[in-house]
């Protein structure tokens, strides 16, 4: 069992892992061990995530979710399998730690005055550029 918040503890057999070959450090080691991780974790079959969370954590994972609704995690940091892994399963509680947080709703506010009251003196300087400009009749008959 992982505990993610006070509420959401999640079953560590809905977490799938495949180990592959990395593309990052390494050494020699790079081209026989399969030290990155591929960590797979069923969203939308999940019992242990509550349902506006999960909505939350699908529209901020974006490309990370599959049609299927599997949230995928790679994890290649690290030169070995376990610090792989481990890394793989911290990224996926803090996912789902940021989506448990209920959203803020959004405070309204107006224009600062002082970039209204700019708006309004640029306004009265271009009235006055194109008085400046007009023909007088009684000057010029």
């Amino acid at each position: 069992m992982i505990r993610v918040t006070k509420t959401i503890v999640l079953d560590e057999s809905e977490i799938k892992e495949r180990f592959v070959r990395s593309s990052g450090p390494g050494g020699q080691n790079i081209n026989k061990v399969a030290t990155a991780v591929q960590l797979r974790f069923d969203l939308r079959n999940s019992r242990s995530i509550p349902d506006e969370v999960r909505e939350r954590l699908v529209r901020s994972a974006g490309k990370r979710v599959t049609g299927e609704g599997v949230l995928i995690i790679e994890a290649r940091r690290f030169r070995t399998q376990e610090r792989n892994r481990q890394d793989a399963r911290d990224r996926l509680v803090e996912w789902i730690r940021r989506a448990a947080l209920p959203v803020r709703p959004r405070r309204k506010t107006g224009p600062p005055r002082k970039s209204n009251e700019r708006r309004l003196e640029s306004k009265r300087q271009r009235s006055r550029i194109k008085q400046a400009r007009r023909v007088d009749p009684e000057i010029d008959p």
